[in-house]
């Protein structure tokens, strides 16, 4: 069977990466297998008998990332301020494909790309990357990446392999030149203009692990049980398939069900051209038998609610299994739902939601690392290295929280004596107040002299 796209993109990257490296891909094979699952429903890659129209993998995404970035701020604060802002920025410039990548396939790598005196981004999707290594903690220890190049009428490979080391992050990269799906003979990485920068061996000393910063779904591998990340609707996967199933089902029910007239070969006659006169597919034409001359009308009974009613079951089990809010995927009557469905439900949601705003700025953070890591090593700035407190990230409200409310009674302890400005402001602006030092600078910055020592 003729390879999908995506199961061509994870079938290049595996072989040549293994043909070049001598490493095979730690991913067990039904682990594999999976990932190109989820991949097709994603894209919407038709199997038999099953209608993709409906994309609930891409609306389950979309909602997700949608509403763990609704109210995202994040900001640099400490010595590094000036050198990590921009390279903030830049991440936070592809942080909704990161996320999504991530969600999709179960994990998502950022690479950090030298530009001048900071570092873009560029996420890399799971079925992009083979993992030749983890560790006791399902954390990378070595990793392949290919990059597909053309110049002029030949096509080239760039791979890359990565290795975490005591002193740091090994990078070995090889060019091929290839010849149909294989891998022809290797080229210097000096024969193309775009590699020619390259070294085919690079040791960044200080650099933590694979010197790339993972994002992986916070779901336990319902798979095989292993360290791979899973998507997010991984557990609803098969629910899926039957979502399409009776979509198809459905289209089949309309389609035959359509109405038919039925008459005799003797009232659709042909014009000259050899057309019948009736050019419409609600006649059909029957031999010209006695038994048969007039019209019969064909109109059955569609069975529309006893599929819809199906559907609606199978989308609310996907909301359950996913732990997405009542009425996402569903279409529920309020007269249908308790309070108290409504409140677990959209408690679910919230927490679901945390657990990928805590993805997000683990990597991120890790991300941050990374950037002060490699700017050392390039020798571009000195001094204090990056603390995982200097970034701060405000989320805003969630669904169980409200901000408002709880500012004003952050502000009544205040007034009463109860709490010191200072803790509140920290709250408020998601400051480190640890220490003296700490607070002294909330002081300064935010508390003007009058007002020092006062209520709020």
């Amino acid at each position: 069977m003729k390879p999908t796209v995506t199961n061509e993109v994870m079938w290049r990257v595996k072989n040549y990466l293994e043909q070049a490296f001598g490493k095979a891909d730690v991913t067990s094979p039904r682990m594999q297998a999976a990932i190109r699952e989820w991949m097709s429903l994603y894209f919407g890659e038709p199997r038999r008998e099953e209608d993709p129209a409906d994309r609930l993998a891409v609306l389950i995404v979309s909602k997700l990332c949608r509403t763990v970035f609704a109210e995202y701020e994040a900001r640099m604060t400490g010595p590094r301020e000036s050198e990590l802002s921009p390279c903030l920025a830049n991440l936070d410039a592809v942080r909704t494909r990161a996320v999504q990548y991530a969600l999709v396939g179960g994990e998502c790598l950022l690479k950090p790309v030298p530009a001048g005196r900071e570092f873009d981004f560029v996420p890399i999707r799971r079925d992009c990357y083979v993992p030749l290594g983890r560790d006791a903690a399902g954390h990378l220890t070595a990793v392949g990446t290919m990059e597909l190049m053309r110049e002029g009428r030949s096509g080239y490979a760039l791979l890359e392999r990565r290795t975490a080391g005591e002193r740091g992050v090994e990078i070995e990269t090889r060019l091929f030149e290839l010849s149909g799906d294989v891998l022809g003979h290797e080229l210097p990485l000096a024969a193309l203009p775009r590699t020619a920068q390259l070294s085919p061996r690079l040791l960044l000393p200080g650099v933590p692990g694979v010197g790339l910063a993972e994002l992986r779904c916070p779901l336990l591998n319902c798979v095989d049980g292993g360290p791979d990340g899973v998507a997010v609707y991984a557990p609803a996967a098969g629910l899926i398939h039957r979502v399409a199933r009776l979509e198809h089902q459905l289209g089949r029910e309309l389609e035959n069900g359509a109405s038919r007239v039925f008459a005799s070969e003797d009232l659709l006659r042909q014009d000259e051209a050899g057309r019948r006169s009736f050019e419409d597919d609600l006649f059909v034409g029957l031999p010209d038998d006695p038994a048969n001359v007039g019209v019969t009308v064909y109109s059955p009974t569609l069975r529309v609610e006893q599929y819809l009613a199906r559907k609606q079951d199978l989308l609310r089990s996907c909301e359950s299994l996913i732990g997405l809010k009542r009425g996402i995927l569903s279409e529920v009557e309020d007269t249908e739902r308790t309070a108290t469905e409504v409140s677990s439900s959209s408690g679910d949601f919230s927490l679901t939601v945390q657990d990928f705003q805590r993805m997000w700025a683990d990597g991120a953070r890790r991300a941050m690392t990374l950037c002060d890591a490699l700017g050392r090593a390039y020798g571009q700035w000195r001094g204090r290295e990056f603390s995982p407190n200097d970034l701060m990230i405000d989320w805003g409200d969630g669904v169980l929280f409200d901000r408002t409310r709880t500012w004003n009674e952050y502000s009544q302890m205040v007034n009463d004596g109860l709490l010191r400005p200072e803790l509140a402001l920290a709250w408020y602006f998601d400051l480190p107040h640890e220490s003296e030092a700490d607070l002294t600078a909330i002081r300064s910055r935010y508390m003007p002299s009058e007002k020092r020592g006062e209520t709020l």
